[in-house]
Parts: C-alpha cells; sequence; structure tokens
C-alpha cells in the first residue's frame, strides 16, 4: 500500500502549473491514483512472479 501522503506531495510537485478540473478534490485525485498505480504494481509482480519460477516449472 502506498503512502497518501507522500503520494500526495509528489502529485502536488508534478502537477504544478496543470489545472484540476473544479470539483475533483485532491484526496479523490490522490486515491484515485494509488488505487489504479496499486493494481498495476500487483500485476507487475504477478507477471514478475511468473516470469521469476518459470510460470510454475523453475528448472
Amino acid at each position: 500500500m502506498l503512502d497518501r501522503q507522500a503520494v500526495k506531495e509528489f502529485l502536488e510537485e508534478e502537477l504544478d502549473g496543470i489545472e484540476i478540473p473544479e470539483g475533483i478534490s485532491t484526496d479523490d485525485l490522490v486515491e484515485t491514483f494509488c488505487k489504479y498505480t496499486e493494481d498495476d504494481n500487483y500485476e507487475w509482480l504477478k507477471d514478475n512472479f511468473k516470469s521469476f519460477f518459470d510460470h510454475g516449472n523453475p528448472q
């Protein structure tokens, strides 16, 4: 699980100068970005697990 405060600080820095549409709170943006990243990270871990263990057939 990602540290929401660290992600908030990261997004604030990276989005400097980019206008966020009205109605989208910083907290919602942080939570959505974290979920997206965590889901992607989980898929990456699964793919690497399969590759590392040669799809269940380690040699």
